[in-house]
């Protein structure tokens, strides 16, 4: 981090979230255990958007609401609206702190570096962008490159993660993702792209040995959801043995993230992932592994947020709002930890904040509506 920055020291911890809990009022089983974190069921996205002076307002708002709310994940990306998410994120965690209504420890903040992003805007030329910033100062070669937008190699997460500390103003992220890792997979074959891992699986367990990260994973679309003959299928397990021959059993692949909602269940539904000699599903086989699930995508990018079936407001009772509805659903699937849903009013952080009161539904009450849908 830049010299001048004004970095926020400290990091999500046991005591931080825990403290946090007890103080929001949550209905039970909103907050989830993991690695002696407590993380809320529901956290704040912030993909979408305008890259403008104000939008970058309008998340700012967002996520000083939510964070007073009781949501305490907050999901982003170096290439989100061309960084300027992260900086929003990171105004809005500066003025919470210090104001004292928040605490470092108490947050949850994971982004994603895979990308390459430009800084701010659109640039003029592309790639001269791309030739002045990465090329030329050597931090990628051009067969890094894949599908004209996406690295992954040690050289080239080290700058993205220093990226992503500065426009957080943060000393340590608390998760690192790389973003869409099966886009590799379009260009490479599959034991080069295990390799590929494998060195950024390495890099990222040194990144938590140096303080700059608390643990790492994958945030995916397609790859987790796949049938296994798909030319980018993802099998957790094996990525998850990669972590322990890098770092042995204390290794930090600890969290995914993935699309899970009403219109894709596969994460719940679709047994794809071999482990010990079964094949289960995602979600389940993430809980075997030790790994943490943040859903993205609960309203699909708002399309779940209207006209749903009225069979939901049957099943998922006491909601005003198919947004809220849609959200229920995901957070009450069993496997699910966060439900990372997109926020960028005030007035949408409030509606989906309700939830922070209401209680997930129950496992046997989730199972009829499977049924009855």
């Amino acid at each position: 981090i830049g010299k001048g920055s004004e970095v926020i020291a400290g990091f999500a911890t046991s005591e931080g979230t825990d403290a946090y809990c007890r103080r929001v009022g949550a209905a039970p089983e909103h907050f989830r255990a993991s690695g002696g974190w407590r993380l809320s069921s529901l956290g704040i996205g912030t993909y979408l958007g305008g890259e403008d002076a104000a939008t970058d307002q309008l998340y700012r708002d967002a996520v000083m609401s939510v964070l007073e709310l009781g949501i305490n994940v907050v999901d982003t990306a170096v290439n989100y609206r061309h960084q300027r998410s992260e900086r929003a994120i990171g105004q809005a965690l500066s003025a919470l702190i210090t104001k004292g209504a928040l605490r470092r420890q108490e947050v949850v903040v994971a982004t994603k570096g895979g990308f390459i992003p430009f800084d701010g805007t659109l640039p003029q030329n592309p790639g001269a962008y791309f030739t002045e910033t990465y090329l030329r100062p050597g931090i990628i070669r051009s067969d890094d490159v894949v599908a004209g937008c996406h690295c992954m190699t040690p050289r080239y997460l080290a700058d993205q993660l220093e990226r992503s500390r500065r426009n957080l103003g943060l000393e340590t992220l608390d998760v690192y993702y790389v973003h869409n890792p099966e886009t590799q997979l379009q260009e490479v074959d599959r034991p080069e792209f295990l390799k590929r891992i494998r060195d950024a699986f390495a890099f990222l367990e040194s990144a938590v040995t140096d303080g700059k990260i608390g643990r790492y994973g994958t945030a995916t679309w397609n790859g987790y959801r796949q049938p296994s003959s798909a030319p980018d299928y993802l099998s957790l397990a094996e990525l998850e043995k990669i972590a322990r021959e890098v770092a042995g059993e204390g290794h930090h692949f600890r969290v995914i993230q993935l699309p899970y909602n009403l219109a894709m269940g596969e994460a719940f539904t679709y047994a794809n992932q071999p482990v010990d000699g079964e094949t289960i599903s995602l979600l389940e086989a993430a809980r075997r592994l030790g790994i943490y699930v943040m859903a993205s995508a609960s309203i699909y990018q708002g399309q779940l947020a209207r006209n749903l079936p009225p069979v939901l407001g049957e099943h998922l009772p006491g909601l005003a709002t198919d947004a809220q509805r849609a959200i229920q659903f995901v957070r009450s699937t069993p496997g699910v930890g966060t439900a990372l849903v997109g926020m960028k009013r005030v007035a949408h952080a409030e509606e989906n904040g309700a939830l922070v009161k209401v209680p997930p539904v129950p496992w046997d009450q989730f199972q009829k509506f499977f049924k009855e849908a």
